[in-house]
């Protein structure tokens, strides 16, 4: 990691899913809900589109906070979400990570997640990440 790890560290990481990416996630997990895969069925929603799957999302932070902020040997304890708006397809995304605390005897820091919506800058997922890394905290 190039950043310092010390409270108020931050990084950023753009992003975007496609269509077979959904397609792909519905697949792995077995969510095959029509809202994310039928344009006609989500067309009669309130999204009016179909929507990423908000887990499919979330999998933002643990891509980079496993190898890019704090990077490897990383290991999550837990982690808290908010699903706040929808995600669409072909869409960009700003994945924001804040460390907001270091517990430097266990090695264990408290990092903020969000995704942030490009276009309308509206946070659109939030949690708080529990890492462990003997290395960097």
């Amino acid at each position: 990691m190039d950043i310092e790890p010390v409270v108020d560290a931050s990084f950023d990481h753009i992003f975007r899913f496609s269509q077979e990416q959904v397609i792909q996630f519905a697949a792995l997990t077995g969510d095959n809900n029509p809202l994310h895969l039928d344009a006609d069925y989500a067309a009669t929603t309130s999204f009016k589109r179909p929507i990423i799957h908000g887990m499919l999302g979330a999998t933002v932070f643990t891509k980079v906070l496993g190898t890019q902020f704090p990077g490897f040997g990383s290991i999550y304890l837990k982690q808290t979400l908010e699903f706040l708006r929808p995600m669409f397809v072909d869409n960009d995304y700003r994945a924001v990570f804040t460390i907001k605390t270091i517990d430097a005897v266990k090695h264990i820091a408290e990092i903020s997640t969000e995704i942030v919506d490009t276009t309308t800058k509206k946070v659109v997922t939030r949690g708080i990440a529990t890492m462990i890394n003997q290395e960097k905290f």
